[in-house]
C-alpha cells in the first residue's frame, strides 16, 4: 500500500494545463510539459479515507462558429488533448474522445462523448445532432459509452489517480458558461485561507496537501481541498474513490467550513 503527498504548485499547474489544453476561446494552445514532483515528504495519515467508501493533438476552435451559434454543434476541440502531455493516462486503443458545444448570448454548455474510433467521423457525430436544438437536448453519438472516463487507462500510479480526478471534473464543466461554471470557481488549496474566522462542524484536517493512497489490491483513494470564494467563502474536501482496473470514480465533495461574514 503506498500513500502520497502532491505538492499544490505542481497541482495547480497540471490543472492550468488541462483548462488551457480544453480551451473553447483560443485558436492556438500552447502545449508545455507538466511534471509533478515526487520528492514530497509521506504524509502521516489520510485521516481514514478506507471508511469513506464501502468498496465492494493540440485543440483548435472556429470562434467564429462558437460565437454565432445558438445551438448544439460538433466542437473542433480534441478532449484528449491533455494526455498528449500528462503522465500516467492514455486512451484506450480503438477509443476517441469528441465533444459538442452549445452557445446563446451570456450562456454556454458543453458535452464530451468517449467512442470507438469507426463512430467518431464528422458524418457520425452530426448525425446526433437532429433535435437537439435546445441547451437542454444534448447529443449522443451512436455507440457512445456510459462515461467518457471508461475509454481512460493507465498504470495506476498514484499521479495517475490525481490527474485522472483533474481531467474528469474539467471534462464535466468542459465548454460551459454562466451558471454551468461551478468547478471552475473552486481554488485549489493546500493551507486553510487567511480570512477572518472560518467555522468548522468538525475537527479542521491536519494535512490540506492533495493525497493518493493506493492499495495492494489496485484500488486508490484520493483527498484533495478547494475554496469556493462566491459568498459565502466556503472549503470543500474533495474525496475521490477508484475500483481497480478503471479510472471512472466515485466522488464525494463535501463542504467543510464556511467564511463567518463579522
Amino acid at each position: 500500500m503506498s500513500l502520497q503527498n502532491f505538492p499544490l504548485a505542481s497541482i495547480q499547474k497540471v490543472r492550468t494545463y488541462i483548462r488551457n489544453s480544453l480551451s473553447t476561446d483560443k485558436l492556438e494552445i500552447d502545449q508545455g510539459v507538466v511534471l509533478i514532483a515526487d520528492d514530497v515528504p509521506e504524509p502521516e495519515s489520510i485521516d481514514a479515507l478506507s471508511g469513506i467508501f464501502s468498496f465492494g493533438t493540440p485543440s483548435l476552435v472556429d470562434t467564429a462558429a462558437v460565437r454565432g451559434a445558438e445551438k448544439w454543434f460538433v466542437s473542433t476541440v480534441n478532449p484528449a488533448a491533455p494526455l498528449l502531455k500528462l503522465p500516467g493516462l492514455r486512451l484506450k486503443p480503438g477509443f476517441r474522445l469528441v465533444s459538442y458545444l452549445y452557445r446563446t448570448p451570456g450562456h454556454g454548455a458543453g458535452i464530451v462523448w468517449a467512442l470507438p474510433e469507426a463512430l467518431s467521423t464528422i458524418d457520425q457525430l452530426e448525425l446526433s445532432l437532429k433535435g437537439c436544438d435546445r441547451i437542454a437536448t444534448v447529443p449522443q453519438p451512436a455507440g457512445a459509452l456510459e462515461h467518457f472516463m471508461d475509454a481512460i487507462e493507465g498504470d495506476r500510479s498514484p499521479v495517475s489517480f490525481m490527474i485522472a480526478s483533474l481531467l474528469r471534473r474539467e471534462l464535466q464543466e468542459f465548454g460551459s458558461w454562466g451558471d454551468r461554471h461551478s468547478w471552475h470557481q473552486h481554488e485549489l488549496i493546500a493551507e486553510v485561507p487567511a480570512h477572518g474566522s472560518w467555522q468548522w462542524p468538525a475537527d479542521p484536517p491536519k494535512n490540506l496537501l492533495p493525497k493518493v493512497r493506493v492499495s495492494d489490491d489496485g484500488q486508490a483513494v484520493l483527498e484533495f481541498f478547494t475554496c469556493c470564494r462566491t459568498a459565502p467563502m466556503t472549503l470543500y474536501r474533495h474525496l475521490d474513490r477508484y475500483l481497480a482496473h478503471q479510472y471512472r470514480g466515485d466522488s464525494l465533495d463535501k463542504a467543510v467550513a464556511v467564511a463567518r461574514s463579522d
